[in-house]
């Protein structure tokens, strides 16, 4: 039960929501969320940082970069996508996703 709970806290917040739904689209560092975003470093890096404390996230470091990604292996990763196909998209996703498909090169370069 504490992993629903800890699940559906994430999900309380619209800055994690976001984030939760460009790493569904595909797997980003901090620096391309903040592009993305356009939301402050310190801000983005609070906010993954309890992503990762739940497990929903996978990392893959790549010089000094960290490269997140949905983890599929999570118990309640069904519940997550689920959950994030039926969050509406507002202003704020849609704008991330327009930014996402045209944005051909990000500030770290991978």
């Amino acid at each position: 039960m504490n992993d629903y709970i800890e699940l559906f806290k994430i999900l309380t917040d619209e800055t994690r929501v976001r984030i939760l739904k460009l790493l569904q689209k595909q797997e980003l560092c901090v620096c391309e969320l903040v592009e993305i975003t356009s939301l402050s470093q310190p801000k983005i890096s609070k906010h993954i940082a309890k992503i990762r404390q739940s497990k929903l996230v996978n990392t893959e470091k790549n010089e000094q970069f960290i490269y997140y990604s949905l983890n599929q292996s999570h118990p309640q990763y069904s519940l997550l996508v689920l959950v994030l196909n039926q969050v509406e998209d507002n202003n704020n996703t849609e704008s991330d996703f327009q930014t996402l498909n045209t944005i051909t090169t990000f500030v770290c370069e991978r």
